[in-house]
């Protein structure tokens, strides 16, 4: 099978504001020197009022390496080993122009005494983050440069998830999660 090349173009055309949702709000997520867009827009699993579940803008790249922790369910292999239809799926999925909206990552998160003596010996634990939905979003979104990611997660592990996976708080400016009303 022949190898292809899955980088992306260092240019990329500017698209409009992405239309307006009837779905509530949107979370927008620079994909900086990503081709054919330069954003993506997720809404909320959990939309309905009195939902225990709460949105919370993680580091993606800790996410990810909290998710490679993940011995109990299915872990994907980096976004350079998928197929290519695999890869124009998920870009295609993502696209903003398209009318629905992708809802955001659904995750769960845990800790577990690490490797060696003093996980042994219950002194140190690590984040072990398994992906219940979304773990093909959050991984091309990384590899296509996306460095933060809104992610929902029961209210009773938020702050773990903040804590171990570096949640951001970013201003209206680009500079993180904005969340945008529709």
């Amino acid at each position: 099978m022949p190898q292809t090349s899955l980088s992306t173009p260092t240019e990329m055309p500017s698209i409009s504001s992405p239309p307006p949702s009837a779905s509530g709000p949107l979370w927008i997520v620079p994909v900086p020197g990503h081709y054919p867009y330069d954003h993506v827009r997720f809404k909320r699993v959990f939309a309905t009022d009195g939902t225990r579940h709460e949105v919370v803008s993680v580091d993606l790249h800790k996410l990810l390496a909290c998710a490679d922790r993940d011995d109990t369910d299915y872990v994907l292999k980096p976004v350079d080993d998928w197929h290519a239809g695999k890869v124009r799926g998920i870009r295609e999925f993502l696209d903003p122009r398209n009318e629905r909206v992708p809802q955001m990552p659904y995750v769960t998160i845990m800790t577990r005494r690490a490797a060696g003596l003093a996980g042994w010996l219950g002194l140190v634990h690590e984040g072990v983050v398994a992906f219940r939905n979304g773990q093909h979003r959050a991984r091309y979104l990384a590899w296509a440069g996306a460095t933060w990611l809104p992610v929902e997660v029961h209210e009773r592990e938020a702050p773990l998830l903040r804590e171990l996976c570096g949640a951001v708080e970013l201003d209206e400016s680009g500079q993180g999660a904005a969340q945008r009303p529709a």
